[in-house]
């Protein structure tokens, strides 16, 4: 077996640090106190996997390459697993009415239901819902 990491940390560059909080907030997201502050905050997504929401001076401190504006250009969507297509569409209409913006149509590939939605600083997200019935046959 290969490398295997215990945590991922995916760090992303935003404008204005509360108002992101407040929108990952209202889509259900908590943060960690712990390594939360002016310039980042540490979004929870499960026990192993944490979004550090970066304020764009603080994240350009860790590259030198150029940013990208997530709201023309992609370099990564982020796709998370939920526990059912009620749950997927349940998070997609809290960050539409959060904000966010609506990414591709709900895809609806009988074993596989996914939809995405942009964040408010351009973030690609998509939440899926994989039957495993279906997937360990």
């Amino acid at each position: 077996m290969g490398l295997q990491a215990e945590k991922i940390f995916v760090n992303l560059p935003v404008k204005d640090l509360k108002r992101s909080m407040d929108f990952f907030s209202a889509i259900g997201f908590t943060f960690n106190p712990q390594f939360t502050d002016d310039n980042a905050a540490c979004m929870v997504v499960s026990e192993d996997i944490f979004v550090m929401l970066l304020v764009e001076d603080f994240f350009k401190t860790f590259t030198k390459k150029e940013m990208v504006d997530a709201t023309k250009g992609t370099e990564v969507i982020l796709a998370l697993s939920a526990e059912s297509k009620e749950k997927v569409d349940e998070i997609v209409n809290k960050a539409l009415a959060a904000g966010g913006l609506a990414s591709n149509d709900p895809m609806d590939h009988g074993f596989m239901y996914a939809w995405s939605f942009q964040d408010i600083d351009g973030h690609l997200w998509e939440f899926m819902y994989m039957d495993q019935r279906v997937t360990d046959q």
